[in-house]
């Protein structure tokens, strides 16, 4: 049905940056809302960015101006460009329908905000 695969997560230092890369298959991607999600060590899975098919951003307020979501429609790609990182923003991300998620929740990438 539909996968998704994230990628660009790593270990960096408060006030560093990431690019999250989001590769969607298996769906109409560009008539859906994404998302990126978190989920960090002893928390449940909570949704922090949506970009809907419109063009519309919405975000967590513990990331406002600090995260930007966009989408690549032609190559089917999400991204979540993080700036000012926290120690607080360490956990595993994801990527899914903003919605309802669909399918299976992928592996994540790993963000880890500490020095």
């Amino acid at each position: 049905q539909v996968q998704f695969v994230e990628s660009g997560g790593g270990l960096v230092q408060p006030g560093g940056s990431l690019r999250l890369v989001c590769a969607a298959s298996g769906s109409d991607f560009s008539l859906y809302a994404m998302g990126w999600y978190r989920q960090a060590p002893g928390k449940q899975r909570e949704l922090v960015a949506v970009l809907t098919s419109g063009g519309t951003t919405n975000y967590v307020d513990r990331v406002k101006g600090r995260f930007t979501i966009s989408r690549d429609n032609a190559k089917n790609t999400v991204y979540l460009q993080m700036n000012s990182l926290r120690p607080e923003d360490t956990a595993v991300y994801y990527c899914n329908r903003a919605g309802i998620p669909v399918g299976a929740w992928g592996q994540g990438t790993q963000v880890t905000v500490s020095s």
